[in-house]
């Protein structure tokens, strides 16, 4: 048996189960609260687990460890600023929004917290926030497609333009399929087998290389400054690596998962479960891109797939190290990674679409299964228009990424924080921290000033305008009720 046909094979089992799992998702579907929202009753785990997973798409297993791979050890800093992010997000937003969204008359969506917190009547914040969803989740979804795409083009052999649709072909079947569910449960088992790979591929390799300090010393003789954690970082580069963890109190993908658990007392032993597998994955990924450098030093002919573009060392070092069928479940980790996110992302957008556009604007009466059928062909509608973004084979992933996280932290980051933390805060508050954070990004981006990250100034001058704006406002009434539950 080959390589090729070993590894098919563990695929197509792959891709079954999360069909199958996408079915029985379906079957437990029956009105628009579960497709979008899974009637929020998600527990620990799979609230812990499938936040994770949704959060950490290809990049994890391609982005990172290629950067790590180019640059050493001074990119993980990104890592550094993500696990800070996370945690203060469990810790200062997870239990709070699940607790205000329910109260905010059971809100499905983050435009219908919004609406409902700020007592927003002209449906303005409702526009806005999904107008911005889709416009930076459709770059979000292209980077998905794009490292699907670079799997199964670097392993099958195929063109580029066939392996976009090949790729993303599963993931919209069983998202079409199952909804919030169906994406909550796959997110589970795909989070386990990412944390699985990211653990077993740095310790073959190490193992491969004679040991940790035998790697560490080959490194050192051919690139000692992959060795040094600020290597090429002044000020700026360092508030920008860290700013990553700006984004994480504005990304819908992940705050969907705290409005979908069964309880606010679900929330801390969550945050336990999700930091931990978070620290373990990220480690990992630090750890191929490290390593699989040190693997590539006295290999000239692994070193050269893996020059032509780094961002596939992952991809390379498990061809090369495990049996094929051993292969064939690894390599299913990068699709597992890309399936959990990108899954995701298409069934917020179609939230968006359905919950805040379609049914308070076009069809106020629609029935609860009009609702779910209108959001299925809403998530085909959105995955072909990332399709057709991912058209490019030259696209880098955490390039992609970059651009959707910031925009989503510096528009939804201080909106979402300080509508939980400040009861002072007002309609036209929001509505300004939204709109400048999504500005700033689009500017920012556009011309590089400083080379600074722009999620920072994005996140800093959207704060500052909803803070100024609230204070020449009335706070909505609501607002001291929500406040005072929950103290």
């Amino acid at each position: 048996m080959t390589v090729h046909s070993a590894t098919h094979i563990t695929f197509a089992l792959y891709l079954l189960v999360m069909l199958l799992i996408g079915w029985f998702g379906y079957r437990a579907t029956s009105n628009l609260s579960d497709y979008i929202l899974g009637g929020r009753r998600l527990g620990r785990w799979v609230t812990a687990l499938s936040a994770g997973a949704s959060d950490m798409s290809g990049w994890l297993l391609m982005g990172l460890p290629g950067a790590i791979y180019i640059s050493g050890l001074s990119s993980a800093w990104i890592a550094v600023g993500l696990i800070l992010g996370a945690w203060l997000n469990w810790r200062f937003v997870a239990g709070r929004l699940r607790d205000y969204t329910e109260q905010c008359s059971n809100a499905q969506t983050l435009p219908d917290y919004l609406t409902h917190r700020f007592q927003d009547n002209r449906h303005l914040l409702r526009i806005v926030s999904a107008i911005v969803i889709l416009i930076f989740f459709t770059l979000y979804c292209a980077s998905g497609v794009v490292a699907s795409a670079r799997l199964f083009e670097h392993l099958f052999g195929m063109a580029y333009p066939t392996a976009v649709w090949v790729g993303a072909l599963a993931t919209i079947t069983y998202v079409l399929m199952g909804g919030f569910l169906a994406v909550s449960w796959t997110d589970t088992v795909q989070a386990t087998l990412m944390l699985a790979a990211l653990l077993l591929v740095p310790l073959m390799v190490i193992y491969a290389e004679g040991g940790v300090g035998h790697s560490m010393d080959a490194v050192h003789l051919v690139s000692p400054l992959h060795l040094k954690l600020l290597h090429g970082l002044d000020t700026i580069a360092m508030i920008s690596l860290l700013g990553w963890g700006l984004g994480y109190f504005g990304q819908p993908h992940i705050l969907v998962r705290f409005m979908a658990a069964e309880s606010v007392h679900t929330i801390p032993h969550a945050r336990r479960i999700s930091i931990s597998w978070m620290m373990l994955c990220l480690s990992g990924a630090v750890a191929v891109g490290f390593f699989g450098f040190a693997y590539s030093i006295n290999r000239p002919e692994f070193a050269s797939v893996v020059n032509a573009n780094a961002e596939t060392v992952f991809i390379a070092l498990t061809q090369q190290l495990f049996n094929p069928w051993i292969t064939g479940i690894l390599l299913a980790a990068i699709l597992a990674a890309v399936m959990s996110t990108l899954s995701c992302q298409l069934l917020v957008c179609s939230s968006a679409l359905t919950q805040d556009l379609y049914k308070p604007f076009l069809r106020k009466t629609a029935s609860q299964r009009e609702l779910v059928w209108f959001g299925r062909l809403m998530v085909l509608s959105v995955a072909l228009a990332a399709l057709w973004l991912a058209q490019d084979p030259n696209g880098q992933i955490l390039k992609l990424v970059s651009y959707a996280w910031a925009g989503f932290g510096a528009a939804f980051g201080p909106t979402i924080l300080i509508s939980l933390l400040w009861p002072r805060m007002t309609r036209a508050g929001a509505l300004a921290g939204i709109v400048t954070g999504a500005t700033t990004v689009l500017v920012w981006k556009h011309y590089a000033w400083f080379g600074l990250y722009e999620i920072v100034p994005g996140f800093a001058l959207s704060a500052m305008a909803i803070v100024w704006v609230s204070l020449f406002g009335k706070p909505p009434q609501i607002a001291g009720r929500l406040f005072d539950v929950h103290r």
